[in-house]
Formats: C-alpha cells, sequence, structure tokens
C-alpha cells in the first residue's frame, strides 16, 4: 500500500542504500552512483535497529492507555483523543505506519533470500521477526494487509486479509523458520549470521533464535486460544520446536553509544538527549500503579524502590521514576542513573532500574512474560514446561531480576538466592493475596487473575502495549468506577462502555486516502469492534 511502500522506500534508500522499486519505475535514466538492491547482513541489523527504535510507538501509547502513565502536561491536554480514548484515523498512526515500515524491509530480505541457500539463516530470522512484527498490528487493528502487502509498486492498493487468517499465516511462517534454521544451524556454506555484526539481538545464536520463535508462537497461540481459531490453536499447542523457550530477557543492541544522537531511545525520550538535555516528556507515574507498590493494592517496596524514583511506601507518587540514586526533585522528567545531566547514564555511572543507561540494550521481550505465558498454558492443561506455580513465582523473580540490571549489557547483579529471598519476602507482606500466593487461588478465574495482574505488574514501564492486550484479552487487572485506586481509565474518557476503555484503533487517514480497499470506516466502532480474540 501506498502508506508503507512512501515511509519505507524512503527508509531504503537513504538509509540503507537500495530500492524496491524496479529500475523502470521512474522511466528515467540509471544513477551509477545510486544503489538498487542490499545485501540481507546489511539490512538485518538496520531493521532491529528500526525495531528497537519504533517499540517505542508501541511503549508510549501502551503505557498511557494500560495505566502505567498519565499525562501531566496541563490543560493543553484536556479534550485531547490522549486522555479521551475517542480516537480517529489521525490518532496513534506510528502504530501502523512504523509497523509496516519494518514488515516492509522484512518482507526484502523474505523475498531476497527466498530459495537461496546462502542466505538461509537470514531467511528464517526475518519470517521470526515478520510474526513478531504482524502481531502488534493485527492485535490493534484486525483485519491487515497480509498476501498482498509489502509488494512494493507491484500492487499500492494491497486486500485486507482477515485477523484470523493473518494470525494462523504467522504460525506457518514461525514452524517455516524454525524448519531453516535447524536444518542450516551448523552448516559451513551458509552465510552466518555474525557477519559484520548484523545480528544484534542474539549475536548469530541460532539455538536462542529458534527459542525466541516458539516464545513468538506461544504469545500468539494463548491470544487466541479462545473464539474462532480454538481449534486450530489447541493442534497448534503440540508442534512446538524441542529447542524449547527462551528465559532470557531479549535486548537489541545495535551499539548504543553516550557521545551521540544514537542512545538508548528509551532513555532518550523519558532521561535526556546526548548532551545532557532533560527530555520533554510530561507522563507521571499513576496513582493506580503506584498502589501495586505502596500498599494500597499490594506491598511490594523492593521493586517499588527500583521502578520509582522517591518512591516511599505508603505515600503517593512524586512524579518521577527511577531507582533514588542522587534524587534531584529538580528534574521534570522520569529517570534512573547516578547523576544529573550529560553526567547521568553513562557506562561507568550504570543503574538499577528501567532507566540502566545511556547505552543500554532495548528489551523487546522480557523473561518474565515467558514464565508467565508457561504459566497460563499450564493452568490450561497445555503441557509444554513447568507447572503454573512454578512458572508463576519464576515469572515475578524474572521481573525483579530484571530491574537489578545494569548497563549496556543488562547484566544480572541478583544471584538464585537473592531471586529467592524477595520472593519470599514479596509474599510475607502479601500474605492474604492470592495475587502474589498462587497458592491461595481456588479457582481458575482467579488463577488467570494472579498471573495476568503479575504480568501486568511485570511489564510496568517495560511493555505496556504488551499488557494492555492482555488486559484487552481477560479484562485483568480488574478496573471499577472512578477512582484512581479503582480503575486505569482516563477520567475524561468519553467511552460509555462498562470500563470507559477502548477496543482498538481506526485506520490511518492515508490509508483511507490511497488504499480503497481499507475497511469501511462506518462500520468500526473504537469502542465495540473487539479483535477477534478480545474476551473481554
Amino acid at each position: 500500500m501506498k502508506t508503507y511502500l512512501n515511509i519505507t522506500s524512503i527508509f531504503l534508500i537513504l538509509i540503507l542504500g537500495f530500492s524496491g522499486c524496479k529500475k523502470d519505475y521512474l522511466n528515467i535514466n540509471d544513477n551509477p552512483n545510486t544503489a538498487t538492491s542490499s545485501t540481507p547482513q546489511l539490512v538485518l541489523p538496520a531493521v532491529l535497529n528500526n525495531i528497537s527504535s519504533n517499540f517505542m510507538d508501541y511503549f508510549n501509547y501502551g503505557g498511557r492507555i494500560a495505566g502505567y502513565m498519565a499525562n501531566g502536561g496541563g490543560f493543553s491536554f484536556v479534550g485531547s483523543t490522549t486522555v479521551t480514548y475517542n480516537f480517529d484515523s489521525g490518532s496513534n498512526n506510528a502504530l501502523f505506519n512504523n509497523g509496516f515500515a519494518n514488515l516492509r524491509s522484512l518482507q526484502y530480505i523474505i523475498n531476497t533470500t527466498n530459495g537461496v541457500p546462502q542466505y538461509a539463516l537470514y531467511n528464517g530470522v526475518a519470517r521470526i521477526l515478520k510474526s513478531y512484527s504482524y502481531q502488534l498490528v493485527v492485535d490493534e487493528y484486525g483485519d491487515v494487509p497480509y498476501t498482498e502487502a509489502a509488494l512494493g509498486s507491484e500492487n499500492l492498493t494491497p486486500h485486507y486479509d482477515s485477523q484470523t487468517a493473518v494470525y494462523q499465516a504467522l504460525i506457518t511462517e514461525i514452524d517455516a523458520a524454525i524448519v531453516l534454521l535447524k536444518a542450516n544451524a551448523t552448516s559451513t556454506t551458509v552465510t552466518k549470521l555474525t557477519v559484520n555484526g548484523a545480528d544484534v539481538m542474539f549475536g548469530g545464536n541460532v539455538t536462542k533464535w529458534i527459542q525466541f520463535a516458539n516464545n513468538v508462537k506461544l504469545r500468539i497461540l494463548t491470544r487466541a486460544q479462545t473464539g474462532p481459531l480454538a481449534a486450530f490453536v489447541n493442534t497448534a499447542f503440540g508442534t512446538f520446536s524441542s529447542e524449547g523457550f527462551l528465559f532470557d530477557d531479549v535486548v537489541i543492541q545495535p551499539g548504543y553509544v553516550s557521545t551521540s544522537a544514537r542512545q538508548n531511545p528509551l532513555w532518550n525520550s523519558y532521561h535526556s538527549s546526548f548532551t545532557g538535555t532533560v527530555a520533554g516528556n510530561s507522563y507521571i507515574p499513576t496513582t493506580w500503579m503506584y498502589s501495586f507498590y505502596n500498599g494500597a493494592k499490594l506491598n511490594d517496596n523492593s521493586r517499588g524502590l527500583l521502578m520509582y524514583r522517591l518512591y516511599a511506601a505508603g505515600t503517593t507518587p512524586k512524579g518521577q521514576l527511577g531507582a533514588p540514586n542522587n534524587p534531584n526533585s529538580t528534574l521534570p522528567n522520569w529517570y534512573v542513573g547516578i547523576g544529573t545531566g550529560a553526567g547521568a547514564g553513562n557506562p561507568n555511572t550504570e543503574a538499577q532500574g528501567v532507566l540502566k543507561s545511556r547505552v543500554m540494550g532495548q528489551l523487546i521481550f522480557p523473561a518474565s512474560e515467558t514464565y508467565f505465558l508457561l504459566a497460563e498454558a499450564a493452568l490450561n492443561g497445555r503441557g509444554l514446561t513447568g507447572t503454573a506455580l512454578d512458572n508463576f513465582e519464576n515469572g515475578i523473580k524474572a521481573s525483579y531480576n530484571y530491574l537489578t540490571k545494569v548497563g549496556a549489557s543488562t547484566t544480572s547483579t541478583s544471584t538464585p538466592a537473592i531471586l529467592t529471598s524477595y520472593l519470599t519476602t514479596y509474599k510475607t507482606a502479601n500474605a492474604a493475596s492470592y495475587l502474589v500466593n498462587y497458592s491461595l487461588t481456588t479457582t481458575n478465574p482467579q488463577r488467570l487473575e494472579a498471573i495476568i495482574t503479575q504480568k501486568y505488574i511485570a511489564l510496568n514501564f517495560i511493555n505496556g502495549y504488551e499488557a494492555w492486550q492482555e488486559y484487552k484479552r481477560t479484562g485483568y487487572p480488574t478496573v471499577s468506577g472512578t477512582s484512581a485506586t479503582t480503575t486505569f481509565a482516563s477520567i475524561e474518557s468519553v467511552g460509555a462502555t462498562a470500563d470507559r476503555l477502548p477496543v482498538r484503533n481506526l485506520y490511518t487517514t492515508t490509508e483511507y486516502n490511497l488504499n480503497p480497499n481499507v475497511p469501511a470506516l462506518s462500520g468500526i466502532s473504537i469502542w465495540t469492534s473487539k479483535i477477534f480474540w478480545d474476551n473481554n
């Protein structure tokens, strides 16, 4: 479609040095100084870097709509779609546009490596990332272009495929990718993922890519397990690769540096520029989310101190995020790090918490999420790995473990003994709560509520987009009324539904202007047109 063709073509021409168009597309003389193609080992690190950067689109949208942060920008935001949720075709467009920009680049890798044995590993990796990226878009828009997408000038107005068909196709892509990776993992004739440092996510470790593929597959199947795809999902749950699941925090590290504009995008958005200029971010922590730490809902001083700057049990948030290292209350932004200005967060002053360093890797799939997905799978009798209780508690420990990591490589500072001690303290502090003590649950709804609520806590300022999708699917954590501690819905919401929250976004204005195949705007409601797996 023209929307993402324009965005991605510009990116490929100016940044990567190639164009997806035919040479005679503009009917002008060839320019010998302009590259018209590239190689997978050059495109892969670029698209991974873009996925890392564009993760912020999903991060910001998810963080505010899932209740992790609220806008503190003053009266100028009153009545805006940010707080009313009355989304139109101009709202949150980056979710769609940048999502398809990444998919365009990934499809380039797939198209140019199909049937080319030398690049089998790149083809497999691109298919995995395609499935990861497509789910993000489908979960907010439903039907999207798939079979005719990313064809460039060959089709500027692609057909929209049904969301259920796309979900099934993503599983097919993942399975095909795993077959390719397993068949070529030890080959001496294929081009390795380490060439020119192409794999900035797993450093060329093919086993980790296969395990990550299983993680993505598990997320997709978990989301779709009830409703029209139930039978398909039941069968697919028995087809995971024997390599198992990845229990690492998955980060993209393209080589962020603190001496130029190429620093971590999360730090850049919520702390300061590489020159030390404070980020102009207007969001503050919500009273709702703070209550999962300060005792209003649950007691969790350990993670509270790692999450919120100036944290104190029994208090309300101070509007700052981060570990209590030299807190400077004059800074309006949320940050973690020792020092202020340009001296904060440099590699020699690394901190724990969510903002560890200017050069930290960008987390895109935390280990805690994997454990909670497996806990739900065990609850539903899927028979994958571990019991529901073990995965539930390992998810809590993995959340704490990530917050205690430091630096560019996000190195853990917590030993197994420290993690066990934290869990014991947490359970004791919430001895009567089944949301923390899984053994106190007596029904499957309570067990699911405990799993999703802990996942929600673990994803705080980590991946609000995923937490938001899980709320849409399950209705957890539970919300009610309009109090700041009982719901994360904005008090300015214009929604008439029980929770006053939307269920999707609208397609972009550009799509409606340029692609006649986009579903009719008149047939879509942001309040009632649910994604097929939305049971809430």
